[in-house]
């Protein structure tokens, strides 16, 4: 018997099995099988079969010991090596220094608490690699102190990488939620996280023009936003050595009273927006002409209670629509539960001004519209109707915010004022993923003041090595890659993504026709990379051990390849 292969003209050739055998003298064949549909080894297998070679299965030969993870968090170190993470974090290498790579690393593919990180990592190649194989969760704790002593030394290092004399420093203040009691920071305080009586800390994030974070600072979570601002400012100038610098923050952030402290402050410029009760003066002063965006979207305002400073106000109709559209739900939610509260009250179900006042607090505080309702109430009744004025009055601004800042036109034009302002979304997407995305930052488990600054500092330093492996992964990832349309476009309408970066959303495909991935799912499919480590079989020791790498995909090594366009 054997193999023959038999060519088809316009379709793959068919694989016969065959038999020789003689009749009248003369040789003669006939198919016994026929083979196309087996795999090319499936094949070769029978070919080998019918020479008469002895078949061995692999599993004979070699046993697999174990298998560890490896291609996440080689992606991770590999980023690390790119920026020079390990120098960056201490001139010598160390144990803590090591344990500080690993916690970063983890914290990036896994993140967790430090004790199940210090189990979680023995499932990878990481703990091997960096030699902390042994690293209790004590050992995590003393390496986050140690860490924590070179907070000033590190920041100061980034700080030369990334920000420039002159250039745009972004700040904005967040807050994280506790699991506990007996923190000092851990205070009541404006809650971001929608964790009604939960105590938390607040942290201000320092980050250069496109979001990269530079230095992060840690408060008590009742301190107020613009308290913190100063305090950054001296950090740049006095700790980091950039002395002219435009400082952007919110209407909260910078206020009137860090105005004129910033004014004392030569080479320090800034740009902030301006709030609503202040638009609202400039409208009724006449400073401020709504026929203007007839127009244009955006102009220059000038005002005597702004001197020295430029005012340029912007409108954005889809902002006001979405404005306009909140506004209406919400109010007619509340007329809608007011007149529940009224009909209670009217069928004496509900009775008291005290009792009837308590129930009107529930519906006004859920809402938070009293500011749009005069309401009227007695003992035995209930009414209450809608501010139309002063409804009308407010909506006249939807969609209308200005930008104030110190900086001349000759520095930067109207419109990268505006830009520059907006730029603030790029804290604020730090902080996303810092806090629920990526790094999970809350809650926050540690007692001591001093492991909560550790903790935060360690996700800040995660989020830097993401932020660069996010930067250079955007051909594979949802995200836009035309970046340098962003300081072209119109800076008032509202942001539209690439007509590139909307065919990957709407097709879930790159341009080869792979899938498109976000940071997550991208890491999770360089995890399916593995170390084995093999053995000869029925071996006694492993001394003959040896390890073998799972061969990466086109994809993978695409990725791999991309994180090597990573400079600093």
């Amino acid at each position: 018997m054997y193999i023959a292969v038999v060519p088809n003209r316009s379709s793959p050739p068919a694989i016969l099995l065959r038999e020789s055998y003689r009749q009248g003298g003369k040789v003669c064949s006939r198919t016994l099988a026929n083979l196309s549909r087996l795999s090319p080894r499936q094949v070769e297998a029978m070919r080998r079969v019918l020479r008469g070679e002895a078949l061995v299965a692999p599993e004979t030969l070699v046993e697999k010991v174990r298998d560890r993870a490896h291609g996440a968090v080689d992606a991770v170190r590999q980023t690390m090596r790119r920026l020079g993470f390990e120098s960056l974090i201490g001139a010598k290498r160390s144990r803590e220094r090591d344990i500080i790579m690993a916690l970063v690393a983890a914290r990036i593919v896994a993140p967790d608490t430090k004790l199940a990180t210090t189990r979680w990592w023995h499932t990878t190649t990481l703990p091997d690699d960096l030699g902390v194989s042994d690293a209790s969760e004590d050992d995590a704790y003393e390496a986050m102190d140690w860490l924590l002593e070179r907070q000033g030394s590190i920041e100061k290092k980034l700080a030369a990488r990334h920000l420039k004399q002159g250039g745009l420093v972004l700040y904005d203040l967040s807050s994280s939620y506790f699991e506990g009691t007996t923190c000092p920071l851990a205070k009541l305080g404006y809650n971001r996280d929608g964790k009604k009586g939960k105590l938390q800390v607040n942290y201000g994030l320092l980050t250069d023009a496109r979001g990269c974070p530079v230095a992060v600072s840690v408060f008590e979570g009742n301190t107020a936003d613009p308290k913190t601002l100063l305090p950054a400012v001296e950090k740049v100038r006095q700790d980091f050595g950039v002395d002219e610098l435009v400082l952007v923050g919110d209407r909260g952030m910078i206020s009137q009273r860090q105005i004129d402290s910033l004014s004392k402050e030569s080479g320090v410029a800034w740009i902030t927006a301006l709030k609503t009760t202040q638009i609202r003066k400039l409208m009724a002063s006449g400073a401020l002409q709504l026929g203007l965006f007839d127009d244009r979207n955006l102009f220059a305002v000038e005002h005597p209670d702004f001197p020295g400073e430029r005012l340029i106000a912007c409108k954005n109709p889809e902002l006001a629509k979405l404005r306009a559209h909140k506004r209406g739900s919400m109010l007619a939610a509340t007329s809608k539960e007011l007149d529940k509260v009224r009909g209670m009250v009217e069928r004496g179900r509900l009775q008291g001004k005290g009792r009837i006042g308590v129930r009107i607090g529930k519906v006004i505080d859920k809402y938070k519209m009293a500011k749009h309702f005069i309401l009227e109430v007695t003992d035995m009744s209930f009414s209450f109707q809608l501010r139309l004025e002063q409804i009308e009055q407010e909506a006249a601004l939807d969609g209308i915010y200005i930008v104030r800042t110190s900086l001349p036109v000759s520095r930067a034009s109207d419109e990268d004022a505006v830009r520059n302002y907006k730029k603030l979304a790029n804290v604020e997407r730090a902080f996303r993923s810092m806090k629920t995305i990526d790094l999970h930052v809350r809650p926050i488990h540690h007692r001591l003041a001093s492991r909560v600054r550790a903790h935060i500092f360690l996700c800040m330093l995660a989020h830097y090595i993401e932020w660069h492996m996010r930067e250079a992964w955007r051909p594979l990832l949802f995200s836009d890659e035309d970046q340098d349309a962003k300081e072209k476009r119109d800076p008032v309408v509202p942001a539209k993504r690439s007509a590139a970066a909307l065919r990957k959303v709407r097709t879930r495909t790159l341009d080869d026709g792979t899938p498109a991935h976000s940071f997550g799912t991208l890491l999770t499919e360089l995890g399916t990379i593995t170390r084995s480590t093999c053995r000869p079989a029925h071996a006694d020791s492993d001394e003959d051990s040896f390890e073998l790498l799972t061969t990466p995909t086109a994809k993978q090594e695409r990725a791999f390849d991309l994180l090597k366009t990573i400079a600093v």
